[in-house]
């Protein structure tokens, strides 16, 4: 069991050795890579435009807000005139 074990976890990948090979490997690699791209950009376009269509049907969906029923009134008097200098004397 250990032999199996072994050989999974020794694996190293190496580059081809013929030349056009490597090419062709690094190019199915970039291919790779750009597919992954444009993929993950489609997926978060696609997200952001979910996010601002929810916000505009819920925004016109949703009512007037009403005023504040407890109000509380009350007397206040200014503690400083606002140009006076704030220096002491």
């Amino acid at each position: 069991m250990s032999f199996f074990f072994h050989r999974v976890f020794s694996y190293c990948p190496s580059k081809p050795r013929h030349p056009l090979m490597r090419v062709l490997v690094g190019l199915l690699g970039l291919a790779l890579l750009l597919v992954l791209v444009a993929f993950g950009l489609v997926i978060g376009l696609g997200m952001l435009l979910f996010a601002a269509a929810r916000r505009l049907f819920v925004a016109t969906r949703r009512p007037a807000p009403k005023p504040a029923a407890d109000v509380i009134e009350g007397e206040y008097t200014r503690v400083r005139d606002p140009h006076t200098p704030l220096h002491l004397r």
